[in-house]
C-alpha cells in the first residue's frame, strides 16, 4: 500500500492553522482569495449604501427597508431555485455572478441621469451580499468533501474576514479622490475578477477528480428535481432547524447592537453634559465605534486562524454549533445586572468576533453533508430570508420594547437571554443531526408534500389515482 505524500512548503505552513495535507493548500488558498474578493467588494460597495441612503432618506427608512428585503428575497429565492433546476454548477454561478456585477454599472449610469437611487441600491446590495456569499459557500461545500471541508473550511473563513478589513480600508481610501458613484464600478470589477477566479478553480477541482477517480467528492452534477427552496427547507428538519437557528442568531446579535449603541449613547451624552470632555458626542461615538470594529476583527482573525480548526477537530461539530450560544448566555446575563459600557463592550466584541469567526465558519460546514440542491436553493433560503427575518424581528422587539414596555438596556438583556436558550437547544439538535448525518453517510431526507384528495373523490381514491 502507498504511503501517503508528505506535506509541501506551502502546506507544511498551513498546518500552523489547521490540518492540510499534501497538494490541499493551493486549492484552499484559491478559495480563500476568491471569497476575499467578494467580501471586498462588498466592502467597497457598503459606504456608497450609508452614503446614498442617509443622504437621499435617513437612518429610520434603512429600518424600515429591512421588511422590503425580506419582501423581495420571498421573491427571488424560488425564481434562484429554478436556475439551480435549470443549469449546471458552473453555468448557474456565471449567470447569477454576472447579473449582480452588472447592477452596479447601471445604478453608475442612472445616477448621471439624476435618478434617485437610495432604496433600490439599500434593497439591492443587502440582497447581492447575502445571495453571492451564500452560493460561493455552496460552491465550497459541492467542491469539498465533507472530512475535507472541516478541515479547510478554516483557511477559507479567513480569507472572508480578511475580505472585509481590506474592502473597507480601500473605499476609506478611495472614496475621496473616486467619489461615491465610481466606487459603484470598482466594486463591479472586482466582482468579475473572482468570478473567473472561481472558473479556475472550478476547472482545478474536476482535473483533480478525474486523477483520483476513487475519490468520494460531490463534483458531479446530479440530477435536481426543482423543488421550491422554501419547500424544501419546511419538508426537511435538518435544514429547517438550521433556519430557525440563524434566524435567531440575528435576532439576538442585532437587538444586542441596539443595546450597545443606547448604552454608548446614553454615556456620551452624559460624559458631554458633565463636561468631562472636550470632544463633542458625535465625535465620542465615532471614536468608541472606531475601536469596536477593530476589536472585533483582530479577535476574530486570531479565532479564526487559531482556535476554529482546534475546536471543529478536538470538541466536534455538535459542541463547536453551540460555543456561540453559550458564550451569548453568559454575555447577556451579565448585561441583565451591570449595564454598563464596559461590561457591553466586552460582551459583543466577544460574541461578534466569535459569530465572524468560529461560528460563521461552523454554520458553512453544516451543510457539507447535504445534497447538491439542498447547497445551493436552500442555503439561498437559510442565509438571505431566514437571516433577514432575524433583523425583521429584532426591529419589532425594539419597537414593541421603546414605545410599549419601555424598556432600559438591562430589559432587552433579559429578552435576549431567553431568546439564546431556546437558540442554545435548536444549537444542540442541529449539532446532533450533523453527527448522525455524518456518520450515516446520508444527505438530510426531505417529507414528500401530503397528497390532497381530488375534487369530489375520498382521500384514499386520490392517492390511488397518483
Amino acid at each position: 500500500m502507498s504511503q501517503p505524500s508528505r506535506p509541501r512548503g506551502l502546506d507544511r505552513f498551513l498546518n500552523l492553522f489547521t490540518e492540510v495535507r499534501s497538494g490541499e493548500g493551493s486549492t484552499a488558498l484559491l478559495l480563500a482569495l476568491n471569497v476575499f474578493l467578494i467580501l471586498m467588494a462588498y466592502y467597497v460597495l457598503k459606504p456608497v449604501r450609508e452614503a446614498l441612503i442617509l443622504g437621499e432618506g435617513s437612518a429610520e427608512l434603512k429600518s424600515y427597508l429591512a421588511a422590503g428585503q425580506v419582501a423581495v428575497l420571498a421573491l427571488v429565492v424560488p425564481l434562484y431555485s429554478r436556475l439551480v433546476a435549470m443549469y449546471a454548477r458552473m453555468r448557474l454561478i456565471n449567470v447569477v455572478t454576472i447579473f449582480f456585477s452588472a447592477c452596479p454599472v447601471v445604478f453608475y449610469v442612472l445616477a448621471q441621469f439624476g435618478v434617485p437611487l437610495a432604496v433600490v441600491f439599500f434593497v439591492w446590495i443587502g440582497i447581492f451580499s447575502l445571495m453571492i456569499v451564500a452560493q460561493f459557500w455552496a460552491f465550497a461545500n459541492d467542491v469539498y468533501t465533507k472530512e475535507e471541508g472541516e478541515r479547510l473550511f478554516v483557511i477559507i473563513g479567513f480569507g472572508a474576514s480578511l475580505g472585509a478589513v481590506a474592502g473597507a480600508r480601500i473605499a476609506d481610501r478611495l472614496i475621496e479622490p473616486l467619489g461615491v458613484y465610481q466606487l459603484m464600478l470598482l466594486g463591479s470589477a472586482i466582482l468579475l475578477a473572482q468570478l473567473g477566479l472561481t472558473n479556475y478553480v472550478n476547472g482545478r477541482s474536476r482535473s483533480a477528480t478525474r486523477r483520483a477517480p476513487a475519490k468520494v467528492a460531490t463534483t458531479s452534477e446530479p440530477q435536481r428535481s426543482g423543488t421550491n427552496a422554501f419547500a424544501m427547507v419546511f419538508r426537511t428538519r435538518y435544514l429547517l432547524l438550521m433556519g430557525l437557528m440563524l434566524m435567531l442568531v440575528n435576532l439576538v446579535n442585532t437587538t444586542g447592537e441596539y443595546i450597545l449603541g443606547s448604552i454608548v449613547k446614553d454615556t456620551a451624552a452624559a460624559m458631554v453634559a458633565g463636561k468631562t470632555t472636550s470632544l463633542t458626542e458625535g465625535q465620542l461615538i465615532g471614536d468608541f465605534y472606531s475601536k469596536y470594529f477593530t476589536y472585533v476583527n483582530l479577535l476574530g482573525l486570531v479565532l479564526q486562524l487559531f482556535v476554529v480548526s482546534r475546536a471543529v477537530k478536538y470538541l466536534g461539530m455538535s459542541w463547536a454549533v453551540m460555543i456561540l450560544p453559550l458564550l451569548s448566555l453568559g454575555a447577556y446575563n451579565i448585561l441583565i445586572f451591570a449595564p454598563t459600557l464596559v461590561a457591553v463592550l466586552t460582551a459583543k466584541v466577544a460574541e461578534n468576533a466569535t459569530d465572524y469567526s468560529l461560528n460563521n465558519t461552523v454554520r458553512n460546514m453544516l451543510f457539507l453533508p447535504c445534497t447538491y440542491e439542498q447547497k445551493f436553493s436552500a442555503k439561498q433560503a437559510i442565509d438571505s430570508f431566514f437571516v433577514r427575518m432575524g433583523d425583521v424581528l429584532s426591529a419589532l422587539v425594539v419597537f414593541l420594547g421603546t414605545a410599549v414596555w419601555s424598556l432600559q438596556p438591562r430589559g432587552f438583556a433579559a429578552i435576549n437571554a431567553v431568546l439564546v436558550v431556546v437558540w442554545l437547544v435548536l444549537a444542540w439538535r442541529v449539532g446532533h443531526d450533523y453527527t448522525r448525518l455524518a456518520a450515516s453517510g446520508l444527505p438530510p431526507q426531505t417529507r414528500a408534500p401530503v397528497p390532497q384528495p381530488a375534487p369530489g373523490g375520498s382521500g384514499h381514491a386520490a392517492v390511488g389515482r397518483l
